[in-house]
């Protein structure tokens, strides 16, 4: 134990090296509400009075060509978020840069089967993250709703009308959540999961902040969120709850630098905060409820009682996410689940509303007609307009990949996306006139 402890100290004094004060201004592009940015600046600012933090705030899947269209030497020197895609894409890019000195040694290679940092040292994990599944208790109560444990109990006609989502094309989180789904249990079964969750949904929010703020002020009973928004409601005094699904992943969120950015050293010396002892011991600030990178065995850090052991949910959950596969598709996940939930969120809520019905009726009293319009209409209604075979052909992912800003790419997308709504309005309809004649023959 004290050779541990003279190591520990040794690596604590040498990452605190980094740390010496630095004049300018950094600034920093992320996705995190106010609350987490809020309380870093602060901190960083009473500890490092001559520097300046200013935020600039744009979600995974808008920092990308943010970072790309601004010119060298006025880009924003960090960029701090939960999209683990962005990052391999930045990286892929050449538009961050290596800072190997803000590397904490005391962090763990792995998360599970993931690697903490980037292999090549252009990201660091700077927190660790789940998805799951929040819940108001008041609300569930008054609704006599029981509590969902799985993302597959999300598909019961129980919860219909209870649940909220955001779109995965305007939140990285809840694409993350998305593709967790679509890994753990299959494309073609992932899809139905997905179809029948979005079809019991009352709404599918703006942005991923949507969903927490509606699951604590009552206005959902149930969100599908990642961890930390559920952690931060319940210890801001909400009246949630937050599980971890057996079908999860635990990935990092990252930081790094951007290449081209105004003020790389103080740049680096924000960065090193965010991953030294007292910026890990932040992210368990009641309003934050984040889970730091570094384990709880290893680090003097002061945890809630009650705090989730990230490391041990990393070791139960099913999902061994690949961050590759979910970067190749995500052009093509984004946009079939606009055009067939998002965008089709009212047709496809009354084809569920009615076959969640019509099967109410046939568990009291069977019918052999009924049975057969019901499958018909499920089948219409909760399968993926792009099958499996089609989602891992090369040519057609790297369609969805090419330059947008092409006259032929666009047209050639555009019409795709065209045929997709037009696909699921159509057969939302259809299963909705079938269910209805399915509740008719069982008197």
């Amino acid at each position: 134990m004290r050779a541990l402890s003279i190591k520990l100290a040794a690596a604590t004094i040498a990452f605190a090296a980094v740390t010496v004060c630095q004049a300018g201004t950094v600034t920093v592009i992320t996705s995190f509400p106010k609350e987490v940015t809020d309380a870093y600046k602060k901190a960083f600012e009473a500890k490092n009075p001559s520097i300046k933090l200013e935020i600039l705030n744009k979600s995974g899947t808008t920092a990308i060509p943010y970072i790309r269209e601004t010119a060298v030497g006025q880009r924003p020197d960090v960029f701090w978020s939960s999209d683990v895609v962005a990052f391999e894409v930045l990286a892929r890019e050449k538009l961050l840069q290596k800072v190997p000195e803000v590397r904490n040694p005391l962090v763990p290679e792995k998360i599970g089967s993931y690697p903490i940092n980037d292999p090549e040292g252009m990201y660091f994990g700077q927190a660790l993250s789940g998805y799951g599944i929040m819940t108001n208790k008041r609300y569930m109560d008054a609704n006599k709703l029981p509590a969902p444990k799985e993302w597959a109990d999300l598909t019961n006609g129980v919860y219909f009308g209870h649940v909220a989502l955001s779109s995965p094309s305007r939140s990285g989180t809840t694409h993350l959540t998305v593709e967790t789904i679509l890994q753990g249990e299959g494309w073609e079964k992932g899809w139905t999961q997905l179809l029948q969750i979005g079809g019991n949904c009352a709404a599918i929010t703006d942005r991923s902040f949507g969903v927490p703020d509606g699951v604590n002020n009552g206005q959902f009973g149930i969100g599908l969120v990642i961890d930390f928004f559920g952690l931060a409601g319940r210890y801001a005094g909400f009246p949630v709850n937050f599980v971890y699904p057996t079908i999860t992943a635990v990935v990092p969120a990252s930081i790094a630098m951007v290449a081209g950015g105004k003020n790389s050293v103080e740049a680096s010396n924000f960065m090193s905060f965010t991953l030294s002892m007292e910026g890990q011991q932040l992210l368990f600030n009641p309003k934050i409820s984040r889970l730091p990178v570094l384990p709880y065995s290893v680090a003097e850090l002061k945890v809630p009682s009650d705090y989730p052991n990230i490391y041990e949910v990393a070791r139960k959950a099913k999902v061994k996410f690949d961050s590759a596969l979910s970067e190749s598709r995500y052009p093509l996940v984004v946009s079939l689940f606009d055009q067939t939930v998002t965008f089709r969120l009212k047709e496809l809520q009354a084809a569920t509303k009615a076959i969640h019905e019509a099967e109410k009726k046939f568990r009291v009293k069977p019918n052999a007609r009924a049975q057969e319009l019901l499958t018909q209409a499920r089948n219409l209604a909760f399968t993926p307009l792009v099958d499996e075979k089609t989602a891992n052909n090369k040519e057609y992912l790297e369609l969805f990949n090419k330059n947008k800003k092409e006259v032929a790419i666009a047209k050639q997308l555009t019409g795709l996306e065209e045929m997709w709504s037009t696909k699921a309005k159509s057969n939302y309809a259809r299963a909705e006139t079938l269910a209805n004649e399915a509740s008719a023959l069982i008197k």
